[in-house]
């Protein structure tokens, strides 16, 4: 199984958290309740098992607590994916949510980088703020080392468009962890 554990503890977030890329337990509390949505949604659509433990200083505001999920859980998929031999390394999808289009790109490439391309009309869903959406992804691409493209094509709902983004993004990372039989990397250079 590709799995792993990370704990990260700062001065300003304590997080536990366990991933396995081939499926599993789904159990979020990060404290902030559209953001717990948003993780389940993604570990759902990406068919990962995922338990996330976090505390944050959210007296403060969700800032470090969404930042710091985003560093540990692309940690996790960076040491679960080991030398990133015989994946299919690249996906990318689109997601309708509603009057919202959503689309993301990933290559497991070992390269990090992050281009988003969406706009919220509203600035939060529930206690979570939705700028920080960036903050994650952004976090997530390059613990990962994973190249991430993410665009709102539309949309006039924020949770909307959100969650379009955090599907999108799970279907496409789940079509470039997908296993193949080639035995090595899908690279011309033989190492990713």
């Amino acid at each position: 199984m590709r799995t792993s554990e990370i704990t990260r503890k700062t001065k300003e977030t304590d997080i536990t958290l366990k991933l396995c890329l081939d499926g599993g337990e789904v159990k979020i509390d990060t404290g902030i309740g559209f953001f717990d949505h948003m993780l389940n949604s993604f570990a759902t659509h990406g068919g990962f098992g995922l338990e996330i433990s976090a505390k944050g200083d959210l007296e403060v505001d969700g800032h470090h607590t969404v930042e710091d999920v985003g560093i540990v859980l692309g940690k996790a998929f960076n040491e679960a994916l080991g030398d990133k031999g015989s994946i299919e390394r690249f996906g990318s999808f689109y997601v309708p949510m509603d009057e919202a289009l959503a689309f993301a790109s990933v290559d497991v490439s070992g390269r990090p980088f992050l281009v988003f391309d969406a706009e919220f009309p509203q600035a939060v869903c529930g206690d979570y703020d939705c700028s920080l959406t960036v903050e994650f992804m952004r976090a997530l691409a390059y613990n990962a080392q994973i190249t991430l493209h993410i665009k709102s094509v539309y949309g006039d709902n924020s949770h909307h468009i959100t969650e379009a983004v955090f599907k999108a993004a799970a279907h496409a990372l789940k079509a470039a962890v997908a296993q193949n039989n080639s035995g090595k990397p899908l690279s011309t250079k033989g190492v990713l």
